[in-house]
């Protein structure tokens, strides 16, 4: 397993493929990713195995419960950012394992260097437990959320710090990690 490097603009490609595989039902713009991998390039990275691209994770500043919609441009990242949101990680079902891991925890570093207190996501696909695995745990979403959270299709869950997780690592809200 190779540690995650920045994303570059020729590995979009490789990055819309795995992402029209794994998230078939919640399609993106390449457009869109690209945009990301400008506003925050040191988020968006490759995760390869044997230096293969075997996923990707896409993170930038964001703040916190008031998560972007799928599929559209940020524009630009908010003054008042207080999480690192992990936008999307998405690893090829033969090479799940130690990836993601890696990816959460570079991605967790940069929080940390970048003055963020926390890291929040939303997931997708039931992927609940593999979350709570990390230390997310799950809130309610208030009427305005809820709205926004229908483009992340029906099966997904907003979470937060879970307390006493037994790690040191920043909280997560809304998917955010304690």
């Amino acid at each position: 397993m190779s540690k995650p490097h920045c994303a570059r603009a020729s590995d979009l490609p490789t990055i819309s493929a795995i992402a029209a595989r794994i998230h078939p039902d919640l399609p993106e713009r390449p457009e869109v990713l690209a945009e990301k991998m400008r506003l925050c390039p040191d988020g968006c990275r490759v995760l390869a195995a044997d230096e293969e691209i075997v996923g990707y994770g896409f993170a930038h500043p964001w703040t916190q419960r008031r998560i972007p919609a799928l599929d559209d441009f940020l524009e630009r990242l908010p003054d008042d950012a207080d999480c690192l949101y992990l936008h999307d990680i998405a690893v090829l079902p033969r090479s799940r394992g130690g990836v993601a891991r890696a990816y959460v925890a570079a991605i967790e570093q940069l929080a940390r260097a970048s003055g963020l207190a926390a890291l929040a996501l939303v997931s997708v696909y039931g992927t609940r437990p593999l979350w709570e695995g990390f230390c997310f745990r799950p809130v309610t979403a208030d009427a305005e959320l809820s709205a926004k959270l229908a483009s992340y299709g029906e099966r997904r869950d907003l979470h937060a710090p879970r307390p006493h997780c037994g790690v040191t690592s920043l909280p997560r809200s809304w998917l955010t990690r304690a």
